[in-house]
This record gives C-alpha cells, structure tokens and sequence, in this order.
C-alpha cells in the first residue's frame, strides 16, 4: 500500500511516489522548509515540524528507511536575521547558531527525528555560490534582470505558469505586494533574488554577487530552489511548509527551480494549516504567543505537546489551548497503561519499545512486507491524508481489545508490534509519559479545571461527522450527530471548523 497524501497543486488527494526498491540509488526524496534562527520557533512552526515528522516516519514504515531522503533549510541570513543581530550588537553568525542550537533543543525535547546523514539540514550562508550560480542561469534565460541598484530580480511575466499552486491571478499579485524596492523593479510582482548591500541595513553582512549585480545578499526564496537542487535533484517527490509559506515562498520556488532546469520542481506539495492559541492567532500582545521553552517552564511535558500539537488534521487549524495539554496526558497515560503489561512481560524493555516491530518483523520473514499494525488505524494515516486524529481515535478504541495473556505466542508479538509501530510512527516517547503522568495529579481524569475534554474517541467520531457535513452527505453526517448526542457531546458548527460541548444532564 502507499501514501495518499493530498496535493496543494492539483486539490486532490494523490498517492505519493514509491521509489523503486531494485535500486540503490531510487529514493524519496522530501523537502521541507525550516525556521528562520533569529528567534526560538513558536508552537505554531512546530506544528508544522513535527507533521512532517510523522510524514517521515510513516514514509519510513512504508518504504524503508534507507529509501527516504529529507533535506531541511536553515534560513540563517534574512532582514529578521540581520535586524536582530544589529539590536544584540554581534556578529550575524553567532545570532544564528545561538537559536539554531535552541531549535535543536527543542526537536530533542519533541522526539522530532534528527537529521543525521542522509538526511541534510543546510544553511542559507553555506550555499551562497550555489544560489549564486541558479540566479545567474535565470539571468542568462532572461528570467531575471539586473536593476539599477545593482538587485536581481525575477521576471514574472517570463514564466507563464506562475501562479498554478496559489491560483493567485495578475491582479491579486499587484495588490499583494509592498511597494519596497518598486523603484527599482519592471514589475511591482517581480521578487527579489539577490539584494543589493546597504550599509545600514546590512552592516557586514555582504557576498559577491552573480555577474553584473552588486555585492549584497541572497533573497529569501531562492536558497530553497538553489539547496533542493543540490541535495535532491532537478525532481523532488514531496514538498511540504506551512500553508502561509504557499504563496509567495513556494509560488517562487516553483518560478525558479523550474525556469532554471525546465523540470518539474515537485511532484507533490502539502501544507499544514494556522495554529490558532485559544481561538484566534497567535500573538504576544495577547498573551497566546507560546514557544516549546514557555511550556515546558510551566510544567508541561515535551509529549503533551507533541500530541496537543498532533491531534488535528494537518490541514485544518487547530485551536491550542492550555487545556488541550491536560486532555493529551490524559490520552498519553491511558495509553502508557496499555502498554504496561506487555512491557511487564520482558519481552521488550521501555527503551527498546518503540522499535520492537523491526525486531519482530526480522524475526517473522513471512510477515515481512506485510504491516501487523492495526488496519483502521494505518489506514487513517496512510490512505486518509495524514488523519491524525482520526487514527487516535481507532486506536484508543481498540486498546481495550489487545490481550497480554498470550505471553510467547505469534498473536502476542503481533499486537506487541502493533503498538510499538503506533508509538514509533507517532514519535512518543514511554519514559516521558511517565514524567508527565507523575507531574499531574488530574493526569488520568477527562476534566480539567472544571470543563470536560472530549476523548481521542469522540474527537474521532467528529472528524469524521465534519468530514461528511463538507461531503454534504447530510444523512450520514446528521447519523453521526447522533451517536455524538447519544455520547453526551453537541457538535456546534462554524464556518471553518467546529466545536464540541458536553451536553447538560
């Protein structure tokens, strides 16, 4: 089976590319952007990350994880990263490294996969002679055009297809953009490639430029197009960011990785939605502005988190709030005391919990290809775009059913490796969900500071409720309404999402 994933470029739900398996060399090879380091990343950029954690686990799971190639920017020089090393008074580069290392830290504390070898992490200041040379084919196809301050800029107008993956239109572009640098562009939609160096601005933050245009910096978007090329190819499979990164960051890419190569960029592009803070965005003039240190600092632990952050659709927004933190540890610790028994019964140690199915699966060849996990569950993940919390659902509701009696049998390891494939393909971490469920005393209880939280169950049945009112399958969607009302929830409907209340007895 493979991955259907939806796709930001054609609106429909695809089935992404499985790499050859006869070949050493075929792999899948997946792009993500990354943070910006002049600052600690919010909760909302984590959303992001730790989807498309679980999007490299489950193409891990499906594929081997020797055929999985992840390459992952650092944008270590831009306007915010220059402003704010001039507000510290030091050097670009040790602003930078100072919150690439805080972003590390928090990935650790998340259990979001590192990027060892071959997986790649590269910076924007490592790469300026590839960037360079990208812009300079874009000039020399006249896609680009040197400006009088010594500026590269894209020609839009050039390339024809721009706009297919944000359907933005002429018109909307034009009042889009700022009028920033219009004085010196063809066009007010034209964006920048390299900018020219300002002393006041840059301070000493300044490179060769391509031929013809002055010394300055790169413009943001061409470090994707020129980093993607050299670690992936001209073609990559997947492409994915957060949906404010799709226009105008991807729409650029696509102008110039494809001006450049005359190649398709990426043959699959997904996006996250906003995470909304207590219902609306997310702002420090709010007080709603959380980074992964702020919770932590306030004694939550890394995998209530990580699962507050998981359990909506990647593709709707999700409403983050403090409480939803006590309704993940509440799901983590039932989840926890699931599992104990098998860990009780030595066939696995915590530590070696999470990737006991590989044990289990090199041990029984017969099964090997075959996937022991729970159907409805990796169904949810893998065949229903990524449903996170549809699979939640299907696995709480299943834990009840898997039986620690048959310690030594087949159907034993099978169910063992059941779980261990869910954890793994999750990120959750045993050691931490105990350190959770120590630090809360309400740890196991559905009500948190007088309201009650719906369970993963529930949440499922909405999903899937919701799912059918947008499929304007009425008679479905109000049967689902029903067996909710039956549960002792009410389903209010918005505009863009909806909202569960527990009914009144």
């Amino acid at each position: 089976m493979s991955i259907r994933l939806y796709d930001s470029l054609t609106r429909k739900v695809q089935e992404l590319r499985r790499p050859d398996p006869a070949d050493p060399n075929d792999v899948f090879r997946m792009y993500c952007c990354g943070p910006t380091v002049y600052a600690p990343a919010h909760i909302g950029n984590f959303r992001t990350f730790l989807v498309q954690d679980v999007l490299r686990r489950l193409l891990e799971l499906e594929f081997g994880a020797d055929k999985v190639r992840h390459v992952r920017n650092l944008t270590d020089v831009d306007d915010r990263t220059i402003a704010q090393a001039k507000r510290e008074g030091r050097p670009l580069a040790e602003i930078t490294k100072k919150w690439t290392d805080k972003f590390h830290e928090d990935c650790r504390a998340l259990n979001i996969l590192p990027m060892d070898p071959p997986h790649v992490e590269p910076t924007a200041t490592g790469h300026i002679p590839e960037q360079v040379a990208m812009i300079e084919g874009l000039l020399a196809k006249g896609l680009a055009y040197v400006a009088a301050d010594g500026s590269v800029y894209y020609k839009i107008a050039a390339f024809p297809p721009y706009g297919a993956l944000s359907r933005v239109k002429e018109r909307e572009l034009k009042a889009t953009v700022t009028a920033a640098d219009d004085d010196h562009k063809d066009d007010a939609g034209d964006f920048a490639l390299w900018k020219a160096w300002k002393p006041d601005e840059d301070g000493e933050v300044k490179w060769p430029g391509p031929r013809g245009a002055a010394a300055g910096r790169p413009g943001w978007h061409i470090e994707c197009s020129a980093m993607s090329r050299k670690y992936l190819g001209d073609t990559i499979d997947l492409h994915a960011g957060g949906i404010d990164l799709l226009f105008p960051h991807h729409e650029n890419e696509i102008a110039q990785s494809e001006g450049c190569t005359g190649h398709t960029f990426s043959r699959h592009w997904f996006h996250t939605e906003h995470l909304l803070v207590n219902g609306t965005t997310m702002s420090k003039s709010k007080g709603n502005y959380y980074t992964v240190g702020d919770l932590i600092e306030k004694g939550y632990s890394p995998m209530a988190i990580r699962y507050a952050l998981l359990a909506g659709h990647p593709r709707k927004q999700l409403n983050f709030t403090l409480e939803s933190l006590h309704a993940a540890n509440s799901a983590l610790w039932k989840l926890r005391k699931a599992i104990d028994p098998f860990l009780a019964s030595g066939v696995t140690s915590e530590a070696g919990f999470p990737t006991y199915w590989r044990e289990f699966r090199a041990s029984h060849p017969a099964v090997s290809g075959q996937w022991a996990i729970a159907g409805e569950v990796w169904d949810s993940l893998t065949r229903d775009d990524l449903n996170i919390p549809l699979a939640l659902g299907f696995l709480f509701k299943d834990l009840d059913r898997y039986d620690t009696n048959l310690k030594g049998s087949y159907e034993f390891g099978v169910e063992l490796a059941n779980l261990s494939q869910l954890v793994f393909a999750l990120g959750l971490e045993l050691p931490k969900i105990v350190e959770a469920s120590a630090s809360e005393s309400a740890y196991a209880s559905d009500t948190v500071a007088g309201t009650v939280i719906p369970s993963p169950a529930i949440t499922a049945l909405a999903e899937k409720r919701w799912a059918a009112r947008l499929a304007r399958d009425f008679k479905k969607s109000d049967a689902l309404r029903a067996e909710l009302a039956a549960a002792g929830w009410s389903m209010l409907d918005g505009k863009d999402g909806y909202k569960l209340e527990k009914r009144a007895k």
